[in-house]
């Protein structure tokens, strides 16, 4: 897989891909079909693993050459030592997580740094859909109430405010819209929020 197909194909994985280095070793927690680690190997020579919980997902990551680990993350990652990687992904799977603060700290344990992405509840969009009196539905939120698996809902000031208060020093926080940077007014018009981070 190269930059063209990863852009074609997920224009978020395509800009966040670029802050990952050549060769790193990466941990892609929720790593879904495998597509951003299949890029990461054939393109940046990175070597790691990836950690998925559905099983649908289990043989299309082994058919991209992922090595995947079919695991919880609420369980923890106790398999891995202190600072074993030098890039933890959890690409739109944070606010799928009950216990969102303690996988922070598990990933910025086993992590050097790490990239989180999640979908951002402040975008316009949403705002509107509130103020209508119903639960937003979106391409970054595409469920319904009553079927979605997201149980957690944060804006980018959240998670700012969050990453503080557990020791993570902010590196770097982009707002995504179709892939491409939000400059002016990113809480409002982001659709998706990317964290780069380590501890403090």
């Amino acid at each position: 897989m190269n930059f063209h197909d990863l852009s074609v194909l997920r224009a978020d994985l395509a800009f966040i891909a670029h802050w990952v280095r050549e060769r790193s070793h990466v941990l892609d927690l929720g790593c879904g079909d495998g597509v951003m680690l299949e890029y990461l190997q054939s393109e940046k020579q990175c070597i790691g693993y990836g950690i998925e919980i559905d099983d649908a997902k289990i043989p299309a990551c082994i058919a991209r050459g992922v090595q995947v680990i079919q695991q919880d993350l609420e369980a923890g990652l106790a398999i891995f030592a202190d600072d074993a990687f030098d890039t933890v992904l959890c690409l739109s799977a944070l606010q799928m997580m009950k216990n969102v603060e303690g996988v922070l700290r598990d990933i910025a344990r086993v992590g050097r740094e790490a990239i989180v992405s999640f979908p951002n509840f402040a975008y316009w969009p949403h705002r509107f859909a509130l103020m209508g009196g119903r639960m937003p539905v979106s391409k970054s939120l595409p469920y319904e109430w009553y079927d979605t698996p997201n149980v957690r809902c944060a804006t980018i000031w959240d998670f700012q405010e969050l990453a503080n208060e557990v020791g993570l020093e902010v590196l770097e926080c982009v707002a995504l819209q179709e892939g491409k940077p939000v400059k002016v007014l990113p809480n409002w018009r982001g659709s998706l929020a990317v964290f780069r981070f380590r501890k403090k």
